[in-house]
């Protein structure tokens, strides 16, 4: 007979998510996902100025910030028709690029690598040891004995006083932890210094967007950027200088530790490789865009049904209508009034708790579909997409993960092994590399634009009457991002947010076919009912952030504060 077991909240993620899952014989047979607050920043926007969009649309979360901002005044952008100046292009691209990179270090290491390293057992190691294994693995000078032996004195004070602070939630001694003593205590350490690294990428994001979170340099039309390399108030060759002194740490670190670090866990870890599969329909967007009008990408994106790479879609331009008219909404099983699947346009997000029904509403995420199918977004779903177009640099570094992983399990690791729980790891790493080396192709494209003279950055906006619609679209670290706005005399009539997290986290849909959240735990091992370890990896694999995919949610429905906003 089945165990019911509810996780609520699941943590390390942004956001409120409850996983429900049936388990049998140590293996989960059924799963329902449930987003447990509500999104209400569409109903806010309407009404406003759709220059003012992307300032209150980046507020859905204080995470996945600027990806919101850059999404919203493309989608403006896109409803006008209108050109961005190419220094205004390459400095949004260095932004996306440097958020991206800062995004997925933060998830290897601070919101998985807990799921697979066991911080206790590290007590149990040889710091010489370990770091003569660290550097037969990889150049990173950190890696000394001293280094080790400060980092494990630093976990026994934590162990010692019975608070493990920063480590306290984990299932420390469970029988599915793997790793020896020795490379628990090189991932502790490279945990610790993840911190400071990830610091260095989200620098980059506060010179170029003037603060982090919430950016504020973007621009219906460009960026507010002002370029003049002999003024200390501007954009200046200074600041870009210190920008490519940052660009440098970030590259060692994530040759040298994160890409090491991904392999070690995957190749110890080889025998998960067959789990946390679930939905193969992958979607992405192309990005990075190197022309004015958004038709040219540095990375390609496009659909895979079945994770059948010959049958690729391309998605080409921030106008395609291959994506434009895909994209749709359920909300059968999603608290919000009525029974609709419809197209984002015609969507209205009117909220109507039921409390958790299995087989009727239970969440507050709603359930999107291309062209009719569930698709898996993410790192994965791009991956894939860059190696079917014989993108260079992703088949490189896939072949390299590849490789190591491979080689520490002693066993042929293929592109096949992506699709699963450690494939979305994988894919993050992969991803990781590629971004460092857009970065720094969107620097370069950058400071020879401005040696030329090529100062321009912004084309003001025309609000015509009448009504005009538009989406944009980003291939934010979570995934395929969509906003799609429709205006009236210039003031915002509708707004909706298709977000990564709504793909991946979406419940049963309106033919009643599970979301990836869902479909991926189905099959995984549960070695402890009490202890979901197993559950908590493939869910973290996907980088949930539900304070994008919904909002607030009071239970009581008692009036805790009301906000006028004018």
């Amino acid at each position: 007979m089945a165990k019911r077991i509810t996780i609520d909240p699941v943590t390390r993620i942004e956001g409120h998510l409850r996983i429900d899952c049936d388990i049998e014989n140590g293996v989960v047979k059924n799963a329902w996902s449930s987003g447990q607050m509500w999104r209400g920043i569409d109903v806010i926007l309407k009404g406003r100025d759709p220059r003012d969009a992307w300032l209150y649309a980046q507020r859905i979360c204080g995470v996945c910030t600027t990806v919101h901002a850059i999404t919203s005044v493309r989608a403006v952008e896109n409803a006008l028709a209108m050109e961005i100046p190419l220094n205004a292009q390459y400095i949004r691209n260095m932004i996306i690029a440097a958020h991206g990179i800062h995004d997925h270090i933060v998830h290897f290491y601070h919101l998985s690598a807990l799921d697979w390293v066991d911080i206790v057992s590290a007590l149990k190691a040889d710091p010489s040891a370990a770091s003569k294994l660290a550097q037969s693995l990889s150049p990173w000078p950190n890696n000394g004995a001293q280094e080790f032996k400060e980092v494990q004195e630093k976990l026994k004070k934590f162990v010692g006083s019975g608070q493990l602070g920063i480590f306290s939630n984990g299932y420390w001694g469970h029988p599915a932890m793997k790793l020896p003593p020795e490379v628990n205590l090189i991932a502790a350490a490279h945990y610790l210094e993840a911190f400071d690294i990830q610091r260095k990428a989200n620098q980059i994001v506060a010179i170029l967007g003037s603060k982090t979170p919430h950016i504020q340099n973007l621009a219906v039309g460009g960026v507010a950027n002002a370029i003049d390399p002999d003024s200390q108030s501007a954009l200046n060759m200074e600041r870009l200088a210190y920008i490519k002194t940052l660009m440098d740490e970030l590259e060692s670190f994530i040759r040298n530790v994160y890409t090491t670090d991904l392999a070690v866990v995957g190749g110890m870890y080889a025998h998960w490789l067959p789990y946390g599969k679930g939905i193969t329909d992958y979607l992405s967007v192309p990005d990075f865009p190197l022309d004015t009008k958004g038709t040219q990408f540095t990375l390609p994106g496009g659909f895979i049904p079945g994770g059948n790479l010959d049958k690729f879609h391309p998605i080409t331009s921030f106008d395609d209508p291959y994506f434009g008219t895909g994209v749709k909404e359920s909300i059968k099983h999603a608290w919000y009034e009525g029974d609709w699947n419809r197209h984002p346009y015609e969507e209205d997000t009117i909220p109507n708790y039921t409390d958790f029904q299995p087989e009727g509403k239970y969440s507050w995420v709603k359930s999107p579909t291309f062209h009719g199918s569930p698709a898996q977004v993410g790192p994965l779903a791009h991956i894939l997409a860059l190696y079917k177009t014989g993108h260079k640099p992703t088949i490189k570094y896939a072949g390299e993960v590849l490789d190591k992983i491979g080689e520490i399990a002693n066993t042929k690791v293929g592109l096949d092994a992506l699709h699963s729980t450690l494939g979305r790891h994988a894919t993050r790493c992969i991803r990781t590399n590629v971004l460092y080396d857009v970065l720094t192709e969107n620097y370069e494209a950058l400071v020879n634009n401005i040696a030329s003279g090529n100062y321009d950055i912004f084309n003001a906006p025309v609000f015509p009457k009448g009504e005009q619609m538009g989406f944009g679209f980003h291939e934010a670290p979570r995934g395929t991002l969509s906003h799609w706005i429709v205006i009236e005399n210039g003031k915002i009539k509708n707004y909706q947010c298709v977000v990564p997290s709504t793909w991946n986290a979406g419940p049963r849909n309106q033919d009643d076919k599970p979301g990836p959240y869902e479909a991926s735990l189905v099959g995984n091992p549960v070695a402890d009912a009490e202890k979901p370890l197993e559950i908590l990896r493939t869910i973290h694999s996907f980088d949930p952030c539900l304070a994008c995919a919904i909002h607030l949610h009071d239970n009581e429905k008692t009036n805790v504060i009301h906000i006028n906003v004018t």
